[in-house]
């Protein structure tokens, strides 16, 4: 009897470590499911459903067109982005310095092609004035580079060297046509020149073509400022903010605009050598491409002209007697922004204005409505996150865009971009988006 009870005890010991074994591993994947799951919940993308493209704050480009489709001229046009302003006729006369080419270590100036009986001339005195060191011909390419700190330069002819000239802290170009040409003492401010010319130059940052002025290139620092000083009626010409095939009132309102900006703007830099750059951080100036582009250039050129008064004055946005800051964009999410909710300045013409225009899909067909697609690690990397598990709209403006944007790690940290840090971290195109909900 002690023996079958002492066999049953052994028995229900085995199959009680049995179960206890069987239990334990049952329990293994069990165990690993919390971090499975915490994976399963960093989603691959977000999506962002929005409208418009651009900064939304002053005259929206669609919306400027549509008022043109509807019949409505500049001034009423310019009036309704810029409420209390006033359209007056001002001197656009003045010179302005345009930076086309920033910190380059070299530069090549020739004449554009399709000109042959043209001139080019060097000058290296820093008054400006000629001092006959290079007197070019339609086969002249003049190279310039850095060497310490000047620029050197050469006259080559037809693939052979002409004549080289000594290093100099800077160099002045003048061409034929410009009213600087053949001596710069009368000045840059007379009639447009007929016939003329066009130069080209290229640098690492790109080739441009220049029509008027007088180019100047320059030492800052160790590297070459490239810049061309021209009149304000003469640089309009050549900014490229709107497309010439567009309706002439919502050309002429972007010439209104674009010279008030250079009006605005007439203040030495001297990091750049300039009042304005020739990119997006001020204007897009593209030079004579803009007033010669095939088929449209001359709507351009109408557009400017129709918004002068007389030879020496155009119209510009004034307000309290000074050229407003001057803003314009793409296109909204369905109205303008306050300058106050985006750059953290007021001012009492930059304000929210309704623009249904933006919204419609004819008028707008790319950013009317828009999606984007944000790969996760993308996202982690603008946030400087490990991984991001969920973003939110944490802050808008009155008019529904977003102001500031957080995210979330699987680990428990967050962090905040403003939008105007998110739009370029991750090209979105405007202020105006959701995003979607996981459905991971």
């Amino acid at each position: 009897m002690g023996d079958r009870l002492l066999n049953l005890t052994t028995r229900i010991d085995l199959i009680m470590k049995r179960w206890l074994i069987a239990l334990a591993l049952a329990l293994i994947p069990i165990i690993a499911l919390p971090s499975a799951a915490t994976a399963a919940t960093i989603p691959p993308h977000f999506v962002l459903t929005g409208s418009g493209f651009g900064h939304g704050v002053g005259m929206s480009q669609i919306g400027a067109q549509g008022q043109a489709m509807e019949g409505e001229n500049a001034q009423y046009i310019v009036n309704y982005w810029f409420p209390g302003t006033q359209l007056v006729a001002v001197p656009d006369t003045q010179l302005i310095r345009v930076n086309i080419a920033h910190q380059v270590t070299s530069a090549t100036i020739a004449l554009a092609s399709g000109f042959t009986r043209s001139n080019i001339d060097l000058s290296a005195n820093a008054d400006g004035s000629l001092d006959n060191s290079g007197l070019g011909d339609s086969t002249s390419i003049y190279k310039f580079s850095v060497l310490g700190k000047k620029i050197v330069a050469s006259e080559t002819s037809k693939g052979f060297l002409v004549q080289p000239f000594a290093a100099q802290p800077l160099w002045n170009i003048y061409w034929t046509g410009t009213t600087a040409y053949p001596n710069p003492a009368g000045g840059l401010t007379g009639p447009k020149p007929s016939p003329f010319s066009v130069i080209k130059v290229t640098t690492a940052t790109g080739t441009i073509q220049l029509r008027y002025g007088q180019v100047q290139l320059k030492i800052v620092g160790s590297k070459i400022e490239v810049t061309d000083t021209m009149t304000i009626d003469q640089y309009v010409l050549g900014v490229s903010e709107m497309s010439s095939s567009w309706l002439p009132a919502a050309l002429q309102a972007q010439a209104i605009a674009s010279r008030t900006y250079g009006l605005a703007h007439l203040t030495l830099r001297t990091s750049c050598d300039c009042d304005v750059y020739s990119n997006t951080s001020d204007q897009a100036y593209i030079g004579y491409a803009k007033e010669s582009e095939p088929g449209v250039g001359q709507n351009w050129v109408a557009a400017v002209t129709a918004t002068e008064t007389d030879p020496t004055d155009a119209q510009a946005i004034y307000y309290l007697g000074k050229p407003i800051n001057v803003y314009f964009f793409s296109s909204d999410g369905g109205q303008t922004q306050q300058s106050i909710d985006v750059w953290g300045t007021a001012f009492p013409y930059l304000i929210n204005v309704p623009d249904p225009w933006s919204l419609d899909i004819f008028l707008n067909p790319q950013y009317a409505h828009w999606q984007r697609v944000l790969i996760q690690k993308d996202v982690a990397t603008a946030f400087n996150l490990p991984d991001v598990v969920t973003l939110a709209i944490t802050a808008r403006t009155v008019t529904n865009s977003a102001t500031v944007i957080t995210a979330t790690s699987s680990n428990g940290l967050t962090a905040q971009l403003t939008v105007g840090d998110f739009k370029t971290k991750l090209k979105v195109p405007s202020s105006w988006f959701e995003i979607a909900p996981n459905t991971y």
